[in-house]
């Protein structure tokens, strides 16, 4: 994937799993960051533990819901940790 595609994706994702969790995004940036982090995340648990081949792979349906899925998980243990 292209950088601008990971910015993209990181920001949908991110502020989508902000609105689920929090109930409000996290700004752009933080959108981005988190949507980045939950893409990597959520990327090594799908190949990992799911033994998906190339989960984060473009601009599709199975990126978002890995990235999704990946900064939800990212956002609710930094509440749990009282991070964010």
């Amino acid at each position: 994937m292209g950088l601008l595609t990971w910015l993209a994706i990181g920001a949908i994702v991110g502020w989508l799993a902000g609105i689920a969790i929090k109930g409000r995004g996290s700004g752009l940036l933080g959108n981005v960051i988190i949507g980045a982090i939950g893409a990597l995340i959520g990327g090594w648990v799908a190949g990992s533990v799911f033994n998906i081949h190339d989960p984060i792979s473009g601009f599709n349906l199975t990126t978002f819901t890995v990235a999704f899925l990946g900064s939800v998980v990212v956002l609710y243990a930094s509440r749990m940790l009282k991070i964010g």
